[in-house]
């Protein structure tokens, strides 16, 4: 042996240069490079490895100093196959050999075990590393010569792997959160430029939708009110029958309905990609985006998963009131401020919409049809317009609430009984 690894004093000078060597090592091999040096003065090795589990508890890693050997260029190997699965799925705390290449501890079928050929590794002691009683990996020793390690050397290699689990705990963790805010980052760069540029698309269909709307309303409806009026004057003509001028006609006027009950239908795009909550907040930027003078607003929305049980109907209704709501708030209203915002309270949901303006005896005024479009809507989905001054004491208050969908209710109810 290199050093005395039977003096006590002399073992903890050891252990205590393998912590301070640990120290500020932010990654695996680094940490494991460090320590090999330290680690030869009371282990004697050629080769020296740690095998971590992933988080999954299905691969593992192995990061080696000494030789460079096919387990450390494995990014990832299945534990099942593993040389070392024993220790690693708990079934022992240690394995130690004379002579790894008649072992039968190593060698199975579909085992990772060329290494041991290839370099020639005869002695090998590996021990269990353990963090509040779970396996986290494995420290393992090896040596070219046989029947090199001990029951001595058994207990200084469980004193190592005890020293090195919670640092390598430790980097585990760190490499994870790492992971996984790279992950969380690369999704949501994906999610807000698929999200801006499904938006961009779907506000210029939505700008082509309204503008059909508005031709099939000032053109194509006013020409079928001329054709209607041509027709009706043609039924004092004597050429021609009172029955079939009053076909043509009845004709004319079903077209003129079902072309009222398409553009008043019209749903907007964002309403059916992204659902409620995106077009209201969608439509309340677009609504406030070139007011002269600036305009500000704040937007909230903690319903949860409420909104995705109600239906289309009802969808559209909230959405028009609250288009509505908003639409009086920027033109009529005059104020700075808009607040609106989606939440639960109790079995019902609730929009609510506050501004800073002139409040509700002039807004209301100037409302005209507007306010009782907003009436209807609501009742006809059940739901409850309240539309009064803010509690500020200036500006005016609109507040939609409507009784949640049952089965919605009885799922919150189980949730909060278990």
């Amino acid at each position: 042996m290199v050093g005395d690894s039977t003096d006590p004093e002399q073992l903890l000078r050891h252990f205590l240069g393998i912590s301070r060597l640990l120290a500020g090592q932010l990654d695996y091999l680094p940490a494991i490079r460090a320590v090999a040096a330290e680690v030869q003065q009371i282990l004697p090795h050629d080769h020296l490895d740690v095998c971590i589990i992933l988080i999954n508890g299905k691969y593992h890693t192995a990061y080696e100093t000494g030789l460079s050997t096919d387990w450390g260029l494995i990014d990832g190997a299945p534990i099942s196959k593993g040389p070392l699965r024993k220790i690693l799925i708990g079934q022992a705390d240690y394995i130690m050999s004379d002579d790894a290449g008649v072992d039968p501890v190593y060698h199975f079928k579909g085992s990772l075990d060329g290494p041991i050929f290839k370099h020639s590794l005869k002695s090998r002691l590996s021990v269990a590393m353990k963090v509040n009683g779970g396996v986290i990996g494995a420290f393992s020793c090896s040596s070219k010569r046989e029947a090199v390690y001990n029951e001595h050397d058994l207990s200084v290699g469980q004193a190592v792997a005890d020293l090195l689990a919670p640092y390598f705990y430790a980097l585990r963790a760190a490499q994870q959160a790492k992971r996984s805010a790279i992950i969380e980052a690369d999704a949501k760069a994906r999610e807000e430029g698929l999200r801006l540029g499904a938006r961009t698309l779907t506000e210029q269909l939505e700008r082509e939708r309204q503008n059909i709307g508005m031709d099939l309303h000032d053109q194509t409806l006013a020409d079928l009110t001329r054709i209607s009026r041509q027709v009706e004057r043609i039924a004092d003509s004597r050429n021609v029958s009172q029955e079939e001028v009053a076909i043509v006609g009845k004709r004319l006027q079903e077209s003129m309905k079902d072309l009222r009950l398409i553009i008043e239908q019209a749903t907007p795009s964002v309403l059916q990609l992204f659902g409620l909550s995106q077009a209201i907040e969608d439509y309340l930027e677009r609504a406030t985006r070139h007011i002269e003078g600036g305009l500000k607003t704040r937007f909230s929305d903690t319903s949860g998963s409420a909104l995705e049980h109600l239906n289309e109907s009802v969808v559209l209704a909230l959405f028009r009131i609250t288009q509505e709501a908003i639409n009086n708030a920027v033109h009529h209203a005059g104020c700075q401020v808009i607040q609106l915002s989606i939440r639960v309270d109790g079995d019902f949901i609730t929009v609510h919409l506050e501004d800073d303006g002139r409040g509700l005896p002039s807004s209301v005024r100037s409302q005209g049809r507007g306010l009782d479009n907003m009436a209807t809507r609501a009742q006809l989905i059940g739901a409850q317009l309240s539309i009064s001054q803010a509690q500020s004491g200036t500006g005016t208050s609109v507040v939609i609430s409507l009784e949640m969908p049952k089965s919605h209710v009885d799922t919150n109810t189980e949730r909060r009984l278990s």
